[in-house]
């Protein structure tokens, strides 16, 4: 199984990190995991490319989550494909019926399959076995845990946007790769989102192994401050923990 970063980013454009996109690969199996502004740009310079993307599951529906899908729709169509699924969590049909309604030229242009997803359920999608669990967010979001179709493993898991909990460290247990918001340095006050301490603190404290971390959702605030993060979550947490880049791929294994 291999990922790869498309935004690594926030609500705040950097200039340099697009907003949240990640794309999974297995075999000849592909599935876009949420979709915000430079997704498709970033999306567009990989082997898959809008085109081989016909399946967006979604974590939740802030705009930094789902901007780019009425972009997907018309590239899609642009591009001679002819359906979409998009499955996310409880209001995922409102969301893309409400686009729709906005941007009437594009009904009925692609074979649209809507699929909501309750948190616990467990699923099959794009040849990805999946497993949902809610996050502690400021609009329900859930984090995904992932297996090729299948398989017993490897396990990649994601945690979507989260304040940091141990239940949901403990969701990942067993990953090789998980995915955390850790959206601040310490010095901002914040909810809904992590810290490097009180990630650290969580990741040291929950009943769980896991292969390796990667920080993403970073709001311009973490720039230039990556070391000192890094620093402070290490002071709670001794495990293999780096920052995720737009453009990145790394194996899940």
């Amino acid at each position: 199984m291999k990922l790869t970063f498309l935004g690594t980013g926030s609500a705040m454009p950097t200039g340099e990190r697009f907003q949240t996109g990640l794309l999974l690969e297995s075999g000849e199996d592909r599935l876009l995991v949420d979709c915000g502004s430079g997704v498709l740009h970033r999306l567009a310079r990989t082997g898959t490319g809008y085109e081989g993307a016909d399946t967006l599951l979604l974590t939740h529906h802030h705009l930094d989550h789902v901007s780019d899908l009425p972009v997907l729709l018309k590239a899609r169509w642009l591009a001679g494909e002819d359906s979409l699924t998009v499955a996310g969590p409880p209001g995922t049909r409102d969301l893309v019926e409400g686009l729709l309604g906005v941007h009437e030229y594009m009904q009925d242009r692609l074979a649209l399959s809507i699929r909501e997803v309750d948190p616990g359920e467990q699923f099959s999608l794009a040849g990805f076995d999946v497993r949902s669990m809610e996050t502690r967010h400021s609009m329900q979001c859930l984090a995904y845990r992932f297996v090729p179709a299948g398989a017993e493993g490897p396990v990649f898991a994601f945690s979507g946007d989260s304040e940091a909990f141990e239940e949901l460290i403990e969701f990942a247990d067993g990953a090789a790769v998980f995915v955390h918001d850790c959206s601040f340095p310490d010095d901002v006050d914040v909810s809904n989102h992590p810290t490097p301490s009180s990630l650290g603190e969580t990741l040291a404290g929950a009943d769980a192994e896991i292969g390796r971390v990667y920080l993403s959702h970073l709001y311009p605030h973490t720039d230039g401050n990556h070391e000192a993060m890094l620093d402070s979550l290490g002071e709670h947490y001794d495990g293999d923990v780096r920052f995720a880049a737009d453009g990145l791929t790394v194996d899940v294994s």
